[in-house]
């Protein structure tokens, strides 16, 4: 058999299957507590509420400025985890691999899924090995869960939000998307801009501490704008941002603008949207902003009474709703 790439053997359960573990995933999580002879892992539970998010992986291209599938999939459900108010401690993992991708690239990437998970200090414990035959998969695709630990004390969620209360982003929108979309080389495009994938635990960690801290989220699909909808939703407030106020990057605008796309409905994998109370909001930002990763924090909006409508005060004095998102602008983004 080929040992340069995946077989229907590397998912049958024998022999095959057990090596491609040992020498590609074990390789790497091994030193973080993975035990490939059981069927289950033992975690130590931690005092506090414990947390826990699943997510899935199907992003193209695998590889991408700034980061790739695998780094990826462990920012997203740790970020889930972070934003709720957790801190992340264990992942489990469930590769989907189609019959035919290279057995080197499929190292690559885990090894930079276990580069980001130490870089976070979370532990990949448990996981599983499906093998797709070939045309029925796309490379390689990820599904995984997380646990988390909640400091009790820490009251957010969307209960908390009322009028008045200012919307805080940690960086710039539309990154991740516009990075990946080019990198599909789609359009003929090209450019240097790299995906916002990151992990916000240092943000999130920051944020605990403040004061009139209310509620968190990580706007991927569907970008800002889906996260102020939920929110106006749950609450039936209204939800005003202040076009002037959100950081866009020049080439995203740009990009955006040829191509018909909206910066504010796209992906980000490396942000953060808070809603403080208004009386805190200043010192937050001040905080967020002294931060390698917040250093383009802004308040881009506040909370009003109203019908749980989502607006934008455009730059030129006026008023544009924001519909919610029905269709995929951007489908297999992360």
């Amino acid at each position: 058999m080929n040992d340069r790439y995946i077989s229907l053997a590397h998912g049958n359960g024998g022999r095959y299957m057990r090596e491609l573990i040992e020498s590609v995933f074990a390789k790497y999580f091994g030193e973080n507590d993975l035990n490939v002879q059981v069927d289950a892992a033992t975690i130590m539970p931690p005092e506090g509420e414990l947390m826990v998010s699943t997510d899935g992986f199907i992003v193209k291209p695998l590889f991408f400025p700034g980061g790739d599938i695998g780094s990826l999939a462990v920012h997203g459900t740790t970020n889930d985890l972070a934003v709720s108010g957790a801190v992340p401690l264990y992942l489990t993992l469930c590769s989907f691999i189609e019959e035919g991708f290279e057995i080197a690239q499929l190292d690559k990437i885990v090894k930079s899924m276990a580069e980001a998970a130490a870089n976070i200090g979370v532990k990949i414990v448990a996981g599983d090995t499906k093998v797709l035959p070939r045309g029925e998969g796309g490379g390689v695709y990820f599904a995984t869960s997380g646990v988390g630990v909640k400091n009790p004390s820490l009251n957010i969620g969307l209960h908390q939000i009322q009028s008045g209360d200012k919307i805080i982003a940690s960086g710039s929108f539309g990154d991740h998307g516009i990075c990946v979309m080019l990198a599909r080389e789609q359009f003929g495009l090209s450019g240097e801009l790299f995906s916002d994938s990151a992990s916000v635990t240092p943000l999130t960690s920051c944020a605990y501490l403040q004061p009139g801290l209310k509620f968190m989220r990580d706007p991927t699909r569907g970008g800002l704008v889906s996260v102020c909808h939920e929110m106006a939703r749950a609450t039936g407030l209204d939800i005003e941002l202040s076009e002037l106020d959100i950081p866009i990057k020049d080439e995203v605008g740009s990009v955006c603008e040829m191509l018909g796309y909206d910066p504010l409905y796209l992906a980000c994998e490396g942000r953060v949207v808070a809603i403080v109370a208004a009386d805190s909001a200043d010192a937050f930002l001040q905080q967020w902003q002294a931060l390698p990763d917040g250093s383009d924090a802004s308040i881009i909006g506040e909370v009003r009474e109203g019908d749980g409508a989502v607006s934008l005060r455009t730059e030129l004095g006026g008023e544009r709703f924001l519909e919610e998102l029905e269709d995929d602008p951007l489908p297999r983004i992360c």
